[in-house]
């Protein structure tokens, strides 16, 4: 983020996220439509055909139920059957040599259609002595279904006439219609429910990336903002030092201190780059008191005074991350604490030891407890700091299941608290002497070490 503003590359991770939605959207799209247009189409036929399907069952029972005597034909088998009753109407149309007429025709609602059309399907049927289905409209220009079956005179031994069904599309076509309103319905809510799935999916597919991306940034950012200060300080020594070479060695600390706060630098950087990736498996026991003090004999010389008083303590960490978590905490002390009144602006550190925890305590002005959190974030820390330092020891204490604490001291100054995970710890004196130079620098405890009077624990 630069500015209140996405960055370009998280941009483009944005713009990939909405190109992956609208791909799964249209090919939600595109099955559901086709599976649409299937059940559309497919119903549309299967109530046209079963419209078509009761008009000729009624027609072939109709002219079932017409027969031929001495006397002529014979209806009186159609005004009691169900056949012939309601919907679709039966017309029974007789051939003479006038011509068609209709002889019979159902009970029930009678459809607006023009006789002609109704002789013409019923001479087609007659002519080839077949069924024969036909269209046709009302007077008010509805659609209609029409069906025609033939039907013989048995004395006479030829067709005599056709039995004409007239169809209503209309009930079909309004139970057809509901189906497409609710597939339609059903299709679009499905895709927009597609939609928001493929983005949400695409989002979290991509979220390990942006958290790179991010991780990335902050690790560049870390870089620039800390790096600037130690590379100006080094410039302007080396141009002062190039416009009189006789002072070179009086520039020679500050080019040494600015190399020193490089190499701090550095570490950290590298230190917040193995947390981003979430490199944090050396966990290994280890002497949490030796530790400490030898990053305390690591400070280089100054008029500080820094007095640790460490017990033994074993705890279960990454040794490098512990170290500079501490290293920072002594730094923040050395830089901030130093004692109001003093004219040599010396600081007065203890630096303690007790079970999980590494406490850094200075005699400074102090430090409110509910300023911490703004301490603990980047490029906000009061003082002229940057507050990676801090923010680092953060992320080490969360890496190893602890937090970090800070209260006012009583007297003046302030106690930074460091709460690593759990430790396996053995009560004793605290030491307050260095040890010497010749212990192991790994710091790995062993399965033994010695007491304080000589005797070996296990």
């Amino acid at each position: 983020m630069t500015d209140g503003r996405p960055s370009p590359a998280r941009r483009r991770l944005s713009r990939l996220q909405r190109r992956l939605t609208l791909a799964y959207t249209l090919i939600t799209l595109a099955g559901v439509g086709a599976l649409s247009w299937l059940v559309i189409r497919t119903d549309g036929r299967s109530w046209q055909a079963a419209e078509y399907e009761e008009m000729r069952r009624r027609a072939a029972v109709t002219a079932s139920l017409v027969y031929y005597t001495d006397a002529g034909i014979q209806l009186d088998g159609l005004h009691d059957d169900e056949a012939t009753s309601g919907r679709p109407q039966v017309i029974v149309l007789q051939s003479r040599r006038d011509g068609l007429k209709q002889v019979f025709i159902s009970r029930g609602p009678a459809a607006d259609v023009g006789a002609g059309a109704i002789d013409r399907v019923a001479r087609s049927a007659m002519a080839r002595d077949d069924t024969v289905r036909a269209g046709g409209r009302t007077h008010a220009g509805q659609p209609v279904y029409l069906l025609a079956v033939p039907f013989y005179d048995d004395v006479a031994q030829k067709t005599s006439g056709a039995v004409v069904v007239v169809g209503d599309p209309a009930e079909g076509r309004a139970e057809h219609h509901r189906l497409v309103v609710a597939v339609l319905s059903g299709s679009a809510l499905l895709v927009l429910l597609a939609a928001v799935t493929g983005h949400v999916l695409s989002g979290r597919s991509m979220r390990p990336a942006a958290e790179a991306l991010d991780a990335q940034e902050r690790l560049l950012a870390d870089a620039a903002h800390e790096l600037r200060t130690p590379v100006a300080v080094m410039r302007g020594s080396v141009d002062l030092a190039d416009a009189d070479p006789d002072r070179l060695h009086a520039h020679l600390p500050r080019l040494r201190r600015a190399a020193d706060r490089m190499t701090d630098v550095v570490d950290n950087i590298l230190t917040r780059g193995r947390l981003q990736a979430g490199h944090t498996s050396r966990l290994v026991p280890l002497r949490l008191d030796q530790l400490v003090e030898q990053v305390c004999e690591d400070l280089p010389p100054s008029r500080h005074t820094v007095r640790p008083l460490l017990e033994p303590s074993v705890v279960t960490a990454d040794p490098e991350l512990v170290r500079t978590a501490v290293r920072n905490l002594l730094a923040n002390a050395l830089r901030h604490g130093r004692t109001p009144g003093d004219p040599l602006e010396r600081a007065q550190v203890d630096v303690a030891v007790h079970g999980t925890t590494v406490t850094v305590a200075d005699r400074g002005p102090g430090l409110d407890p509910e300023s911490l959190p703004g301490l603990l974030v980047r490029y906000r820390s009061p003082g002229g700091g940057t507050g990676i330092g801090l923010s680092l020891v953060r992320d080490v204490a969360a890496a190893h299941g602890g937090d970090i604490t800070v209260r006012r001291r009583p007297g003046g100054g302030s106690v930074f608290t460091l709460m690593l995970g759990p430790a396996q710890r053995r009560t004793g004196r605290p030491r307050t002497r260095r040890r010497s130079a010749d212990r192991d620098p790994s710091l790995i405890v062993p399965s033994r070490f010695p007491d304080q009077d000589g005797s070996v624990s296990p």
